[in-house]
């Protein structure tokens, strides 16, 4: 079973993503939203910065959404065929609830870039855990829209960064395992 929520410990152990395209009805009421986003924040913050920032786009809010995304694939692609141009719509409206997770690093501080962006990372996981933790499921991606100026405009500006789009639902199938890392090659003790 994934998605434990029996223990804290039997959720991390069998945590899995839910494929976006795969979650529906019913998502997080914005209650359960916010709250989601709370715990997303209690996450590792050297100097205290909240160097991230999330912006949930309403399900009314999908088809401007779409929009925004269609023309600025249109922009850098302007060949774009229609199947290309329906794949991006889908993705817009994917799952019941989508949260934007952006970078926001704050420059003007002595706490270095990598550890503000490993901090965005680790409030982006605290959110899917959050997610899972109330009984959803979350899947976190990037895509070229992660890393297109007039996409991030849309939701912020530079030096702030699209972290990703995290996506929020119910499974509509059951979830599935992929193939985890091989621990004799990702973990070792050190020694001199």
């Amino acid at each position: 079973m994934f998605n434990n929520t029996s223990t804290p410990l039997s959720l991390l152990t069998t945590r899995r993503s839910g494929k976006p395209r795969d979650l529906a009805a019913p998502g997080p009421n914005k209650a359960q939203l916010q709250e989601m986003c709370a715990i997303a924040c209690r996450t590792p913050d050297h100097g205290k910065l909240a160097p991230w920032r999330f912006v949930i786009v309403e399900p009314e809010q999908r088809d401007a959404f779409a929009a925004l995304l269609v023309d600025a694939y249109r922009a850098d692609r302007p060949e774009a065929k229609r199947l290309e141009i329906e794949s991006i719509e889908q993705f817009a409206r994917q799952a019941p609830a989508l949260v934007v997770a952006l970078s926001s690093p704050r420059t003007d501080s002595q706490i270095p870039l990598w550890e503000q962006e490993l901090s965005t990372g680790a409030a982006c996981m605290n959110l899917l855990h959050a997610a899972h933790a109330m009984g959803f499921a979350g899947g976190w991606l990037t895509t070229w829209a992660a890393f297109n100026d007039q996409v991030r405009d849309a939701f912020g500006a530079a030096p702030e960064r699209i972290a990703g789009f995290i996506f929020i639902g119910t499974p509509s199938r059951p979830l599935e395992e992929r193939p985890r890392p091989d621990l004799t090659q990702t973990v070792q003790t050190w020694s001199r």
